[in-house]
């Protein structure tokens, strides 16, 4: 009987994994193929959707395409403070999502952006967001004591919490990345390794594997590029 319970929903985690896995492999070829067709600018590609809006240009009817954005949100911090979007204004930043009990990929990952953290630490057109996914337990103390542990200080590196199902939805949704509760998974949640890059009018524009060197490599290198747009 057990057996019979424990199948399904091991089959239902592995769907979810094998999904986001193919996912990121699609992302990552589609920014593969953009680069080798890309102009010599060095540009980072814009990643997601694209929507057709039509205005009016000087009395003509244009159509052109608009990338899709990350929407506003609101959310709290460690420090007990409210964050949105606008907090993140004029910023380019590197999104997470995790649990502070994570049994599984959150360590490797909190390793792994402690390196981006302290490489960029001071720069004021960078920032880092973490989300927990398991808000019930995360509150503002839990972060706050988790970020010290890091050695983490100041607003640079924002660890927030708020309602589960928001946090869920700009996860899968707008950060394109899974997010999401399953009771047979490790510590109650499954969710992605991935960390996301956003530039500063909140487009993606790169998604890499937050649990490896090399991807992090890969991201740092990445983010350098992105800020080299903005001096150009």
């Amino acid at each position: 009987m057990l057996k019979q319970k424990l199948i399904p929903a091991l089959n239902r985690r592995n769907s979810i994994l094998v999904k986001n896995s193919l996912y990121l492999l699609l992302v990552s070829l589609a920014a593969f193929l953009w680069s080798c067709n890309s102009s010599t600018d060095d540009k980072l590609p814009i990643l997601g959707q694209r929507e057709a809006v039509t205005k009016t240009v000087d009395g003509k009817s244009v159509t052109d395409s608009t990338y899709q954005t990350i929407p506003d949100f609101k959310f709290v911090s460690q420090y007990g403070d409210t964050v949105t979007a606008k907090t993140l204004d004029n910023k380019i930043y590197v999104a997470d999502f995790f649990f502070t009990s994570c049994p599984t990929i959150c360590p490797k990952m909190k390793v792994q952006l402690k390196r981006v953290y302290e490489k960029f630490k001071g720069n004021p057109d960078v920032m880092l967001l973490s989300h927990t996914i398991d808000p019930a337990h995360d509150s503002v103390a839990v972060l706050n004591e988790f970020a010290k542990n890091l050695g983490v200080t100041g607003r640079q590196w924002l660890f927030v919490t708020g309602d589960r199902d928001k946090i869920y939805d700009i996860g899968q949704n707008s950060y394109m990345v899974t997010a999401q509760a399953d009771s047979s998974a490790p510590g109650g949640v499954v969710h992605s390794g991935a960390f996301i890059l956003v530039d500063k009018a909140k487009h993606i524009r790169g998604i890499y594997d937050g649990t490896t060197e090399a991807g992090v490599d890969k991201l740092m290198n990445d983010m350098n590029r992105l800020l080299a747009e903005y001096t150009q």
